[in-house]
């Protein structure tokens, strides 16, 4: 079956950064996802770092849950299986997760926001792999968003000031295996808060985009396309002229009994930047849909509780 969207080489946007540009912005406006292919993302540390997360995941249960703390509302360490839940559903995803942030001192002034990350001690290496490979997305992050500016008509630069230090989360993600009358999906339908998501492994079977047919779509990728999609925050900043797509992670009956893995790394902006429609992307056809605007940390609250992360 053939993708609903494009796959783009990141070359392009070294040679012809207009070109790639509209080509990106007109995926996303269509289907709110693109692939980008030819990426700066190192292939040899994303092997290790999912292998260093397989291995954590094997870890006896009380290992892992020492990990777990619920007042983070998964913002880092260890959050365990049937916790998050789709945004208006009731049975919560069969899945297991860590969250690794950026790395900022103690006393910067967005430390009230930004949790510090945790070190697991029982692994070699766990800090500095992970670490390398957060700052490799969040590198690609940006120069995507360069990309989305100049599709916008907005300065290249529109977005350094916004999410140069961005309450980002790099998620390493196991879908443990799951029976044919188990409740939940590995991960129920849903869209993403933030501005931009990044996907490396999303060419296992199981994710699915909803189609504007309301009709699910198998994304069947490279094992080496990394697969690009829009989030709330970036729809709303443009009046809906990006679209944050319904997807999820469903369970096909031929891989329902192994074990899945994908580390999704979210753009987010910086937490006090205040989200205000672009004034150029409301027209007579598509009038402004946000009066008012909203802090992406209220925002990024408002969302936490409603995936039931907080109370």
């Amino acid at each position: 079956m053939s993708l609903p969207f494009s796959v783009l080489s990141l070359n392009l946007w070294e040679k012809d950064p207009e070109d790639f540009s509209f080509q990106l912005g007109k995926n996303f406006q269509n289907t709110g996802f693109c692939g980008i292919s030819d990426h700066t993302l190192n292939k040899d540390l994303v092997d290790e770092v999912l292998e260093i997360f397989k291995e954590f995941f094997s870890l006896p249960k009380n290992k892992k849950m020492a990990y777990f703390e619920p007042n983070l509302g998964g913002a880092r360490g260890y959050t365990p299986i049937k916790i998050e839940t789709p945004k208006d559903g009731y049975e919560a995803d069969v899945k297991e997760f860590w969250q690794t942030g950026r790395n900022i001192s103690i006393d910067d002034p967005y430390a009230k926001w930004m949790p510090q990350n945790k070190s697991v001690n029982e692994i070699s290496e766990f800090n500095k792999k992970i670490d390398e490979l957060f700052n490799e997305f969040d590198s690609l992050g940006q120069s995507l968003l360069q990309s989305i500016a100049l599709f916008l008509d907005l300065e290249e630069s529109y977005f350094e000031t916004i999410a140069n230090k961005g309450n980002s989360v790099m998620r390493s993600i196991h879908y443990p295996p799951v029976r044919i009358d188990d409740k939940g999906e590995r991960s129920g339908a849903h869209e993403d808060i933030n501005l931009i998501t990044l996907l490396i492994g999303g060419n296992q079977p199981g994710l699915e985009i909803k189609s504007k047919d309301d009709e699910w779509i198998s994304v069947d990728t490279a094992p080496e396309v990394l697969v690009c999609n829009i989030g709330d925050m970036l729809q709303r900043l443009t009046n809906h002229k990006l679209v944050s797509t319904t997807h999820r992670v469903n369970a096909p009956i031929e891989s329902m009994d192994i074990s899945r893995y994908s580390i999704p790394f979210f753009v987010h902006p910086n937490p006090d930047w205040l989200i205000e429609t672009l004034d150029s992307c409301c027209t007579k056809d598509n009038p402004k849909k946000y009066m008012e605007p909203i802090l992406a940390e209220d925002y990024l609250q408002e969302r936490l509780k409603e995936i039931k992360l907080i109370s």
